[in-house]
């Protein structure tokens, strides 16, 4: 798998191009070291046969100046001392020339140097010999020692320039076995080396065809992609450019001049020329934006608007980011979007959040003042009732009796239902000040405000340790206080109410009931009786303000308690989830934030 990978690789065809150029660069070296011997090859025969030739010739100078000496001492004629005399200046002349020929050959050195010896010896010997021919007869004993001297030292001169006759011979037939040798093993690894750079070229041959065919299928997918890339900016609205900071260039998508109104190309792509199409007040900000993209600084997307070729406003987003390519190159990718539905719409939203969060004000300040103005002419008419309670009952018929008693049971019901009122604009409207509160506390505080009725019905309530947390404390205890009266409420007859409270800490993936998008850690708080309960399908219209599920006659009321409940939950961030079974009671179930923030 390793060597597929490597073969796959860009690397390895990288690596058969240079081992492949090497390879020529040593057959190369190759032929111009063949040629270089065989030119030495040359060049040394040739050497060789000139310093044999030049030997050759200078034992020819010196038996001619042996001969004129010769003649001249038999006849005494001294026409036969021409050649003895011109010869001293042919055998110098060529002497030197050996000199040259063996010049940086040590061994020749050394034996010319021997040659030259004899040489000298024997011209000093045959000068010799002809002086004393002068005076005295060929068969004088130093004249006949003179000449056996001469004759053996002209044996030396023969025998020296054997020694480097025969040391040329051997010195060229070494430098001929060296060449076979290099010629006969050379071969081997020109064809070798030729083999295997066929074989690379041929590997890269066919790597390169399958490149080709893969470029081929790549360059369609691509080019389906761009149309299927310019389909989706048509369809979603939006147009790409890129900018390349080593070439300084723009490029527009084709839809990027659509969404200006303009055909494909339609101008030259350029930061300038697209900025002239954004309005004035915009501008200052798009270049400030797009020199920090191009700073690589960290950029939200910037909305703003243009004016399209039709003179239409209309309002783009751009985003953007920097890239570096295989080849290195950094470059800046970004989209336009066309957003005015978008922005539109959440203008719109945000207007009608304003005039809603105005009638809301209005209807929470309605309610409060309305509240605290319906208690006075309550209280007159409690008051005035009870007067005449007190002082005309004797007066009043049994019908006015029973009027005065449905009076004061309206009375108390509107009463109630202010009380319920102003307690549901407080969790509203009061100010939220969280505070680290042990809910253990607020418990304790609940059970007092609820101490009579609790006792009334003899209830047992049991509870679990509960955290602190941070939370409005009188909106929490107001909480407690509303869920355990309303499991008190609506208590079975002759049957004690039981109520368990439990707390636990949880994760809100865990929880099937929180949604997914929220806080992650909870304490989940549950409130269960053994009251009547409910059917599950009135599960959350029981949260809803003024929705009772029992006549006014049957259980008291006014339909507020619980939607204060959730009110208050809300306040702090929480959940809350009722579940019911008719006749076997009814179960609350709060979640709070761990970390409230």
């Amino acid at each position: 798998m390793k060597i597929r990978r490597i073969y796959k690789s860009t690397i390895f065809l990288k690596s058969i191009f240079v081992v492949s150029i090497f390879a020529i660069f040593f057959i190369s070296a190759i032929t111009y070291k063949h040629i270089s011997l065989l030119s030495n090859s040359s060049k040394w025969v040739n050497h060789s046969y000139d310093v044999n030739l030049e030997l050759e010739r200078l034992m020819s100078y010196i038996k001619d100046a042996e001969t004129g000496q010769r003649g001249f001492l038999i006849t005494k004629d001294s026409t036969y001392l021409i050649p003895y005399l011109q010869s001293k200046e042919k055998i110098d002349r060529s002497f030197a020339m050996v000199k040259k020929y063996t010049k940086n050959n040590p061994n020749q050195e050394d034996n010319l140097r021997k040659l030259e010896f004899f040489i000298s010896k024997r011209q000093n010997y045959l000068s010799a010999i002809l002086h004393l021919s002068l005076n005295k007869p060929l068969n004088d004993k130093t004249i006949k020692t003179k000449l056996k001297i001469g004759k053996e030292t002209m044996d030396s001169i023969r025998h020296q320039m054997d020694v480097m006759i025969l040391f040329e011979k051997k010195t060229l037939k070494e430098r001929e076995l060296a060449y076979k040798d290099t010629i006969k093993v050379t071969p081997i690894f020109v064809y070798v080396t030729l083999l295997v750079t066929l074989l690379l070229i041929s590997i890269s041959y066919i790597r390169i065809n399958k490149d080709l065919e893969k470029s081929k299928i790549s360059n369609n997918r691509l080019a389906v992609l761009n149309e299927s890339n310019n389909l989706a900016e048509i369809v979603s609205n939006f147009g790409s450019w890129q900018y390349n900071f080593n070439s300084e260039e723009f490029s527009f998508s084709d839809n990027s001049y659509r969404l200006l109104g303009f055909e494909p190309n339609a101008f030259f792509a350029s930061q300038e020329n697209f900025t002239k199409y954004v309005h004035s007040e915009d501008v200052a900000g798009f270049r400030e934006f797009m020199l920090k993209l191009k700073e690589n600084q960290k950029q939200a997307p910037f909305t703003y608007r243009v004016i399209r070729k039709d003179k239409k406003i209309r309002y783009f987003r751009t985003t953007g980011r920097i890239v570096t390519n295989k080849s290195g190159e950094e470059i800046l990718i970004g989209t336009n979007s066309d957003v005015t539905d978008e922005v539109l719409a959440s203008l719109s939203l945000e207007q009608q959040n304003i005039e809603l969060e105005a009638s809301n004000k209005e209807l929470l300040a309605f309610n409060y003042v309305a509240s605290h103005d319906l208690q006075e002419p309550l209280r007159k008419i409690q008051t005035f009732v009870s007067r005449l309670s007190d002082k005309e009952t004797e007066n009043l018929s049994e019908s006015g009796k029973e009027f005065i008693s449905r009076i004061n049971s309206s009375v108390e019901r509107m009463r109630i239902l202010i009380d319920d009122l102003l307690q549901y604009s407080r969790t509203t409207k009061t100010e939220k000040i969280f505070e680290d509160t042990n809910l253990n506390d607020l418990l304790e505080n609940a059970k007092l405000d609820l101490a009579q009725i609790i006792e009334e019905k003899s209830a047992v309530i049991q509870n679990q340790s509960l955290p602190t947390l941070k939370v409005i404390p009188f909106q929490i205890q107001q909480l407690f206080v509303n869920l355990i009266g309303n499991s008190l409420k609506y208590s079975k007859e002759s049957i004690a109410p039981k109520i368990k409270i439990t707390c636990k800490k949880v994760i809100a993936a865990d929880e099937d009931l929180i949604p997914k998008k929220t806080k992650e850690k909870f304490y989940k708080i549950t409130f269960t009786d053994n009251g009547i309960g409910f059917e599950q399908e009135y599960a959350e219209k029981i949260f809803v303000l003024f929705n009772r599920l029992h006549n006014r006659n049957e259980y008291a009321g006014t339909g507020i308690g619980l939607a204060i409940c959730k009110k208050i939950v809300e306040n702090h961030k929480g959940f809350i989830f009722a579940k019911g079974k008719l006749n076997s009671g009814a179960t609350f179930t709060i979640y709070l934030p761990e970390d409230f923030s």
